[in-house]
């Protein structure tokens, strides 16, 4: 039995991109792993994605560019203001400015750049860079 999709889902994305995939099949699908994977796309990790109905939930075909050195969950789903983002950006991604940090905030799922931009926090997701 699967405990958390998120996790599973970018696992299996991150061992196709190790293994050299152009793409890989993302299931169970849901919405907050379709947004987590339109934030990828958006930041350029991603060449694209679709959902496909199949009648066990779904699946997301996920196209791979192979810009992914690491992608993961971060667990506990912190919560974060708009002025701790750069505390998390510094313990999670390699070095500042290099990779995304995923938020869930009361505006959508969007990337750590964003949230500061539009000045709101959230809880973290995940990771990718």
């Amino acid at each position: 039995m699967k405990q958390d999709p998120l996790s599973d889902a970018l696992s299996k994305i991150n061992n196709a991109e190790e293994s050299g995939k152009l793409e890989c099949d993302v299931e169970p699908a849901s919405k907050l792993i379709g947004r987590v994977l339109r934030v990828m796309q958006e930041n350029g990790y991603l060449e694209r994605f679709e959902y496909i109905e199949n009648g066990r939930g779904g699946t997301y075909n996920v196209v791979l560019k192979g810009n992914i050195n690491k992608c993961k969950v971060i667990k506990p789903r912190w919560s974060v203001s708009n002025a701790d983002i750069e505390d998390y950006e510094s313990r999670y991604l390699p070095a500042q400015g290099f990779g995304h940090l995923i938020l869930t905030t009361n505006k959508g799922v969007m990337s750590h750049s964003k949230a500061k931009d539009k000045g709101v926090g959230g809880k973290l997701l995940a990771y990718v860079y």
